[in-house]
């Protein structure tokens, strides 16, 4: 009876470590996380990002998973706040998170860097274009922060000279929100623009949410302003070109891919029309997004922005875990850099920093509510 008792005890044992995944064949959970501002001001852009990666994670484990092992999505909210971004990063830290797709902001992306770089996780941020987010990681010889998305510096290529041969000899204002987004889009297309012969009649700053930028827009009639360049967000320029319309101000207003949103125009009105905003080429209509596509639209979401940049890192990430099978930081991030990873975006491939190395860029122009990417050159 002793020996009966002491049987079925251990049998009851071992079926318990089973149940619990001891010894089991059943499926553990492998946990990563989105970061961005899911409420707030840009909530817009958290929606994105939160589609993509909600998207991805579906897909990934309705083909089984990454290394047999189902994926289960975390949600950080900062806000696109500093300070909330660290500590977004800390709890998601504390859950054992083995990826992060995020942030949003550069001013979020930078700092939560510091405290994924030191627990060895890898981060994709599918937005933040500011150049010290991989500049400054590197330098510090970590290899686990990686971008779906091109950088400040090489977007001001871009837009820099474009501005100075269309607004050849006329006035050209550049401004900035202070942010680390803005301030840094704003100071490398200034840069590329007078170095292409351009020059600057104002560069002037002004506060993020601001609600009444009367007095900014008069400095700019009074210097017969024809064109306003912006490095800030969709809320902040969207109001001011309503104002600026309203107050009898007539220059054209370009920006960048932070105006990539719907929601611009419901913030600008008509007053938006003709706005030309710089970003990546759109990739809706390549033939690797077609069923990524499809299958948004199906379900009544178009994929505007950075939705296809939020699908594509957690898919990059996937495929380079499997490739190395393991989720350990440096062996994936070693995989990430390995060769050419295809994605919904296209092939994908990233230098030392963790950089990609090709963006194609594109002009957006807003036209009765919709923005219209002009073909390429």
């Amino acid at each position: 009876m002793f020996k009966t008792l002491i049987g079925s005890t251990a049998l009851a044992a071992v079926m318990a470590i089973g149940a619990f995944g001891g010894v089991s064949s059943a499926q553990a959970d492998i946990t990563i996380a989105v970061a961005g501002p899911m409420t707030g001001e840009l909530a817009a852009f958290g929606e994105q990002l939160k589609r993509g990666a909600e998207k991805a994670v579906a897909d990934i484990n309705a083909k089984g998973g990454v290394n047999g092992e189902q994926l289960k999505l975390e949600i950080g909210d900062d806000q696109c706040d500093p300070k909330q971004a660290v500590q977004v990063a800390n709890d998601l830290v504390k859950k054992g998170v083995a990826f992060v797709a995020g942030h949003f902001c550069s001013g979020s992306s930078i700092p939560a860097s510091a405290v994924y770089a030191e627990e060895g996780i890898v981060q994709i941020t599918p937005a933040s274009t500011n150049p010290a987010f991989t500049e400054d990681m590197a330098a510090k010889g970590v290899t686990t922060v990686f971008r779906t998305c091109g950088r400040d510096d090489a977007q001001g290529i871009f837009a820099g000279p474009w501005l100075a041969k269309t607004y050849t000899g006329k006035n050209v204002a550049i401004l900035d929100d202070k942010s680390a987004y803005g301030q840094g889009l704003a100071n490398e297309t200034a840069k590329n623009f007078e170095s292409s012969g351009g020059k600057i009649a104002v560069r002037d700053t002004y506060t993020a949410k601001e609600k009444d930028f009367s007095a900014l827009i008069s400095k700019l009639k009074d210097a017969k302003i024809d064109a306003v360049y912006i490095g800030g967000y969709h809320n902040d320029v969207g109001l001011m070109v309503r104002q600026a319309r309203e107050q009898g101000l007539e220059a054209a207003f370009i920006s960048a891919d932070a105006l990539n949103t719907a929601e611009f125009w419901s913030i600008s009105g008509p007053a938006g029309e003709g706005l030309r905003y710089s970003d990546g080429a759109s990739a809706v209509n390549l033939d690797s997004a077609k069923d990524v596509v499809a299958a948004f639209r199906a379900d009544n979401y178009e994929p505007e922005g950075y939705t296809l940049n939020s699908y594509a890192a957690i898919q990059a990430w996937a495929a380079a875990a499997t490739k190395a099978g393991s989720t350990d930081g440096a062996k994936v991030a070693e995989a990430l850099r390995s060769g050419p990873i295809p994605t919904a975006i296209g092939d994908l491939t990233w230098d030392a920093k963790g950089d990609l190395t090709k963006v194609n860029y594109a002009w957006y122009v807003y036209h009765d509510g919709k923005a219209v990417q002009e073909p390429l050159n």
